[in-house]
This record gives structure tokens, C-alpha cells and sequence, in this order.
């Protein structure tokens, strides 16, 4: 798996813990958008998109399966962020 390209915006609402929106191009032919980039407790971490079920939970439309891809797509995904300018 290659990460062909990320594209990042950033949010800069006030008192928000969402801070962008990410989307990521996977080989050149499969795109995930609507990642985003949120500001936890323990510093910045990515959310995938995710659909609420009826019960009131949310559950991911699409996700990694394991951490080295998690890995991958948060450093790709932060590094675009951190170009960005406020």
C-alpha cells in the first residue's frame, strides 16, 4: 500500500477540538475522505469517517487494520497538516 496524496483543511472555529479534515488517495485509486484531525487530551490524533447507528454509537465506515497502517496514515496525514499555515 502506497499513500499517493493527502490533502488536508484545516478548521480554526474557536474552543473546537476538531482542528481539520483529511483526505488520502491510496495507490492512485482508492480515496478516504473526511478523516479527521482532532486534539485529544494526549495531543493531536486522526478519527475515521464513521456513520451513528442507531443505538447512538458511531461506528467506522473504514479503517486500518493494524497499527503500522494507522501509523502511516497519521504521520502522512499530520505531516500535510503541519505545512499548513494558520
Amino acid at each position: 500500500m502506497k499513500i499517493s496524496s493527502v490533502n488536508v483543511r484545516k478548521i480554526t472555529k474557536e474552543n473546537s477540538r476538531l482542528k481539520g479534515i483529511a483526505s488520502v488517495l491510496i495507490d492512485d485509486a482508492f480515496a478516504i475522505h473526511d478523516i479527521r484531525i482532532i486534539d485529544g487530551d494526549n495531543g493531536l490524533f486522526i478519527a475515521m469517517p464513521s456513520r451513528k447507528k442507531a443505538t447512538g454509537d458511531y461506528k467506522d465506515v473504514c479503517h486500518p487494520i493494524n497499527q503500522e497502517v494507522r501509523d502511516a496514515f497519521a504521520k502522512a496525514i499530520f505531516d500535510e497538516y503541519n505545512k499548513l499555515e494558520d
